[in-house]
């Protein structure tokens, strides 16, 4: 269960801030439908970039912003479909789009459903408490910039090897960045840094998107009823949702299949890894270039349990494919190959990571011969803003990207993928998984041996949970009426 044990002298403390900096928070049934935040809200929006520190900002914390980097309102699910052109596949495959949330990736929701359970308790001070958000890369962003727009300090740590992007825009939005050694594969080094945190004496709170049960209700009760509009949608009378394909990462984004399973109980939730790090494939380990999705470990809020099948992805066909879709003679290819020159247009809008969730789920179509009838849910994290550096030191390292490397990159990236590096997990396959949790969460983060075991044991664990979601909203809507701004508006 999530803690909402409230304190009120620290809460009284935090709403005199938010009282002081004109901060208002939105209710997850408004980051959920948008159509229930004020109209005065609505309006005050309108002259605010998309990445401006502005508390308003944080009712942009959604699925439904317009596809606008200044001045946008709210409509419906942004999502790009994948047509047979491009995957090879029958199937249909949708995936939603990360780039319009503030900061260009749907981290910020995570961080948001991390840090707003303890500030309306109480639970965080932002008045004498630095926020710290240790990630590999993305969730640190959207944790600096929620903190920011709450107007407290942070503290982001990310390792030293992601994208210059990141570091650039975190220097002007961070009260400190740290850099720990090694790639997104190095999980670990960033927990080592955390507990140097913790016994440095400063007083600090820690928000570890790998631990935080915020973090999974927020992609259950936000990102997973975003996947079931554009359901609706899509889908025709005939058609059937075959499941989700997400990264395990944090383990925050899978948790919206648990959410579909519940609409659609024969869906399956696919979890995507990297082949040169295939911790949940192999117990492996090693290093990669997906960048972002985290690993050598399995997260404490990754739900094994409901966990159908597992899939390595290369990293060498994701760094393939953001050539293919964003260097200009693998976009000529693309349309001569018949893909819609409006879709190729928008291929930026796939990053490192959303390209290899795509092959995930070609692979998953592959693998079940999936027709026309079926489709296909993943995610798209974030855009190619956050790689262009990735891009230039391709072009350094392999020199221009040539009709030719199109071509191959075509045919084999796309239209050859096979169903290696899969496996579909029996109930054994799934406590393999789960049971890895205990060396990282037991032996080295002070979890409970209790409480491993509630998680594989007890399904109420997970859904208590989801259920913590109406308590939470009552929370934030007596924070926000104690502030008193929302009668001023």
């Amino acid at each position: 269960m999530i803690d909402l044990t409230v304190y009120p002298d620290i809460l009284e403390r935090a709403v005199g801030r938010a009282r002081e900096k004109n901060i208002i928070i939105p209710t997850f049934k408004q980051q959920r439908d948008p159509s229930l935040i004020p109209d005065r809200i609505v309006e005050k929006l309108k002259p605010i970039g998309l990445w401006d520190i502005n508390p308003l900002n944080l009712f942009r914390i959604s699925w439904h912003n317009q596809p606008l980097e200044s001045g946008g309102g709210f409509g419906g699910v942004n999502f790009l479909e994948f047509p047979k052109e491009l995957t090879g596949v029958d199937a249909r495959i949708v995936a939603l789009v990360g780039k319009w949330f503030p900061t260009g990736a749907h981290k910020v929701g995570a961080a948001f459903g991390c840090l707003v359970p303890r500030l309306v308790t109480g639970q965080f001070d932002p008045t004498t408490q630095k926020s710290v958000w240790p990630s590999t890369g993305n969730y640190c962003r959207g944790g600096a910039y929620d903190a920011a727009l709450l107007a407290c300090d942070s503290i982001a740590i990310l390792p030293e090897e992601m994208s210059q992007e990141r570091f650039d825009w975190l220097k002007s939005v961070a009260g400190e960045v740290i850099r720990t050694p090694g790639s997104e594969s190095n999980v670990k080094e960033i927990f080592d840094k955390c507990w140097e945190l913790r016994n440095s004496g400063e007083d600090l709170c820690i928000f570890n998107q790998f631990d935080e049960l915020g973090n999974y209700l927020w992609h259950h009760e936000i990102t997973g009823p975003a996947m079931e509009e554009v359901l609706h949608q899509i889908m025709g009378e005939k058609d059937r949702f075959r499941g989700l394909v997400s990264a395990t990462g944090s383990g925050g984004t899978i948790a919206a299949g648990d959410y579909l399973k519940k609409q659609y109980p024969l869906s399956k939730n696919v979890a995507s890894e990297a082949l040169q790090c295939p911790t949940l494939l192999y117990n492996g380990f090693g290093a990669h270039r997906i960048e972002g999705i985290g690993d050598k470990h399995i997260p404490w809020i990754h739900n094994a349990k409901n966990t159908d099948l597992i899939t390595a992805i290369d990293d060498e066909i994701p760094m393939s494919l953001i050539r293919l879709f964003n260097e200009p003679e693998g976009r000529k290819l693309l349309k001569r190959k018949g893909v819609a020159p409006d879709l190729v247009d928008n291929l930026d809008l796939v990053g490192i990571s959303g390209a290899s969730n795509l092959v995930s789920a070609i692979k998953f179509a592959r693998y079940f011969e999936m027709s026309h009838r079926d489709v296909i849910v993943t995610v798209l994290t974030d855009s190619m803003d956050l790689y262009g550096s990735r891009l230039k030191e391709l072009n350094t390292e392999r020199g221009a990207f040539s009709a030719t490397d199109a071509a191959i990159a075509y045919e084999q990236r796309l239209q050859g993928l096979t169903i290696d590096f899969m496996e579909e997990l029996t109930y054994y396959g799934r406590k393999r998984i789960h049971n890895l949790k205990y060396y990282t969460w037991v032996e080295q983060q002070g979890k409970t041996h209790a409480e491993i075991q509630e998680q594989w044991n007890n399904d109420e664990y997970w859904t208590g949970i989801v259920q913590s979601v109406t308590a939470m909203d009552e929370l934030i809507d007596s924070f926000n009426e104690q502030t008193g701004l929302l009668k001023t508006l």
